[in-house]
């Protein structure tokens, strides 16, 4: 039996721990999700060093699994362009005493862009609150923002990538600098604000400004507070966390490959831009676990509340999800698979991190992997793509009625 680590449990009380049939899934299929999931780790270069797995259906969480390692690599080896590993637990260690560390299901993740999530919800808060209108310029809350060609574009068009902002600056080039967004209002729209989808970074990092200036409290703060502490998310918080055993590692970053030399990284965000901008980032910097995530689901699947307690009211949970989605993507086969086509809502992340809820079915899958360790690749979406397809097909299977 695998060990069980301080985040290995369900967030009670509005999940628990169930069969495929209680969940109204079938088990097969189930049983082939976690089978594909377990052979993601394996082999000398596999797609991920070790993920973790959960999906569920209403309350029940039928599959919850962790597979391979949370951290396998010392360093990468850029001789023979390969992981240099490390020992098996109980063999002998390395110099300092490393070795491997199993993947637990209640291991945490960096979740790179899925901190978008979280960020469009606080905003859909401020919204509700009065505080915050999403079809008003940015520029009416934050005037710098204005500057460049920007002074028309609006909350919303941050929120649905729309801006027409290019994907990335280098913060992390400019990290002496006095004021921090400074690169961004120095950015000009690279398409006419409101005429095309451009996903960027930037859009959420402008976001946070807006949000910290119209709450006058940092993203942090308003996460904690409207989303992770009402809903019980204990392990949800933004880095650099003081406690490292019970998380995953990410890359040993060093250029070319990265943007900056930091060597093997556990615990403090990966992304190179929320690091410049102090581990707090609209884009970036949450560290969360496969079980946290699915409250998340389950919160927005019931319109806005968990276990008693509303975080959102209901139209403003179906904002977010409803196409084009605020924050978040909808139907998108390339990472929901067969889930897509009717509502379906999610996000990935770069570290090889993805949700996927699906309101038709009224299902949820987490997949947590850790596909930059022990360097960055070429993304590939496949595996997310199929472990979706899977739980569509354990509904179809259970339900043959289902279309």
């Amino acid at each position: 039996m695998e060990a069980r680590g301080p985040h290995d449990r369900l967030t009670a009380p509005g999940l628990r721990a169930g069969t495929p049939a209680e969940a109204g899934l079938d088990a097969a299929e189930l049983d082939l999700l976690v089978r594909d999931v377990r052979g993601l780790t394996q082999g000398a270069d596999p797609w991920c060093a070790g993920a973790v797995v959960l999906a569920g259906r209403g309350p029940v969480v039928a599959v919850r699994e962790a597979a391979g390692w949370a951290v396998r690599y010392a360093a990468y080896d850029e001789g023979n362009g390969r992981g240099a590993e490390l020992p098996d637990p109980g063999g002998a260690a390395v110099p300092g005493g490393a070795v491997k560390v199993p993947m637990r299901t209640g291991t945490r993740f960096d979740l790179a862009s899925l901190t978008k999530l979280f960020t469009a919800m606080v905003a859909v808060q401020q919204a509700e609150r009065g505080a915050l209108d999403l079809d008003r310029p940015a520029a009416a809350y934050v005037p710098a923002f204005g500057a460049a060609g920007k002074a028309a574009v609006t909350v919303r068009q941050l929120l649905t990538h729309t801006s027409g902002l290019r994907p990335e600056l280098p913060f992390y080039e400019r990290e002496d600098s006095a004021d921090r967004y400074a690169p961004l209002w120095e950015e000009e729209p690279v398409t006419p604000p409101g005429t095309a989808h451009l996903y960027s970074d930037l859009n959420l990092i402008a976001l946070q400004a807006v949000l910290e200036q119209v709450a006058g409290r940092r993203l942090d703060a308003l996460v904690r507070d409207g989303v992770t502490g009402p809903l019980g998310m204990t392990a949800t918080g933004f880095g650099p966390l003081a406690r490292v055993d019970d998380v995953a590692a990410t890359e040993d970053q060093r250029r070319p490959w990265a943007k900056l030399d930091r060597g093997m990284l556990r615990g403090e965000v990966h992304d190179e831009n929320a690091y410049a901008l102090g581990g707090v980032a609209g884009h970036a910097g949450l560290f969360s676990t496969a079980g946290d995530l699915a409250v998340l689901c389950r919160t927005l699947l019931d319109g806005g509340t968990y276990g008693g307690e509303r975080v959102l009211a209901a139209e403003s949970a179906a904002a977010l999800l409803d196409p084009p989605g605020l924050g978040f993507g909808t139907d998108q086969p390339w990472f929901m698979g067969e889930l897509a086509g009717r509502g379906a809502a999610g996000h990935t992340g770069f570290t090889g991190t993805s949700l996927v809820l699906d309101r038709a079915t009224d299902t949820f899958l987490v997949l947590l992997a850790t596909t930059v360790h022990p360097r960055r690749r070429p993304a590939d979406s496949r595996p997310r793509a199929a472990a979706a397809t899977r739980l569509a097909r354990a509904v179809r299977a259970a339900e043959p009625g289902e279309s």
